[in-house]
């Protein structure tokens, strides 16, 4: 295991994510068991890497959520809790274009457009529910591939062209 790597992590099998590879500030791939242990340690991981080169700064709560949610969905839905089953994690840094996160799952997949919005009617008062509609709220692009079985999520930086501090 290396020295940055998340225990039960495994270096994720080489899928293309979107963006170009040449102009990448950052590529991360990892794979994690289908336990809810593991999302945690991951997703700090995908934070404190995006942190220390800057990727979409000032958004830092809005990514981690919605990492979170989708790891959550992965691993409970997708795995069905068995940590014998992988979640892939691709996450790429695009200084113009943002940051894109794509979660993969070895489940049956799902559709979308079936899942109830929590903010009408009964739906309000159910205790779960939320991930698919914050994820949503949350991401400037969301997109369900493979039968639901990927999300791809893009968070754009809201200063993708930083101007130089003044100097003094």
């Amino acid at each position: 295991m290396s020295e940055d790597q998340v225990p039960g992590e495994e270096p994720a099998v080489r899928h293309s994510c979107e963006f170009d590879p040449e102009a990448l500030t950052l590529r991360l791939d990892v794979n994690i068991p289908g336990e809810t242990s593991a999302i945690y340690p991951v997703v700090d991981k995908i934070m404190s890497t995006m942190g220390e080169i800057g990727c979409v700064s000032d958004q830092e709560f809005e990514i981690r959520l919605a990492v979170s949610e989708a790891l959550a969905n992965a691993v409970l839905h997708g795995c069905e809790s068995d940590p014998s089953k992988r979640v892939e994690i691709c996450v790429e840094c695009d200084p113009t274009r943002g940051m894109l996160i794509v979660v993969r799952d070895p489940g049956a997949g799902f559709d979308p457009s079936q899942i109830p919005s929590p903010v009408d009617g009964q739906q309000l008062y159910r205790r779960g529910g939320r991930g698919v509609f914050l994820i949503n709220q949350l991401m400037d692009e969301v997109q369900y591939r493979k039968g639901g079985t990927e999300i791809r999520m893009i968070k754009r930086d809201i200063f993708p062209t930083r101007p130089e501090p003044p100097e003094e």
